[in-house]
């Protein structure tokens, strides 16, 4: 079931993120670069969206419309960083029924929600469908531990939309743990 749920509670992204890979296609992702790293984040900015969720699964159009809303805010305002391949669309699921979408700007966003993330993240890279989530997860969760270390929240960044992970023959995801 688990599989299920994280399967269908991408599709709607997977699916906004190849229609803006239409005009800008994802760049080429470095897993090195985020692989066993250490992040410090202190007030990192970003803006984010919520939507509700039924235990886990958005409803499907719900996604792709509040990624296109946050995108087009970060971009009217000119607050997207010029370095695509460190811009970062974060996903975290604070329980079953609320999602949270974060969108990596580089400073306010004129009427969004701006937040700001501190704290230390452990980040992993994965390479696989999106229906292997769960398995990521505890393979992270083995990983910290034989670092002593525990997460307290998870978000996940997907590097490529559908036609790049075809394109590339990868489909990277980097899960960000904040021990």
């Amino acid at each position: 079931m688990k599989s299920k749920v994280y399967k269908n509670s991408f599709t709607s992204f997977i699916k906004m993120k190849e229609k803006m890979s239409e005009t800008v296609c994802c760049p080429k992702f470095n897993p090195q670069k985020w692989d066993k790293k250490n992040f410090v984040w202190k007030d990192k900015p970003f803006i984010k969206e919520s939507m509700p969720t039924f235990f886990h699964i958005p409803f499907p159009p719900m996604i792709g419309k509040k990624i296109t809303r946050i995108w087009n805010m970060a971009n009217d305002s000119k607050k997207v960083s010029s370095k695509k391949d460190e811009v970062l669309i974060l996903f975290s699921d604070p329980h079953a029924f609320k999602s949270e979408i974060y969108l990596s700007v580089t400073g306010n966003v004129p009427n969004a929600n701006n937040v700001k993330i501190s704290g230390t993240f452990i980040a992993r890279v994965f390479d696989g469908n999106y229906n292997a989530v769960p398995k990521f997860m505890k393979q992270m969760d083995e990983y910290l531990d034989k670092k002593g270390k525990k997460s307290e929240k998870y978000y996940i960044h997907y590097a490529y939309c559908p036609k790049c992970a075809k394109k590339y023959g990868n489909n990277y995801m980097i899960f960000f743990a904040k021990v």
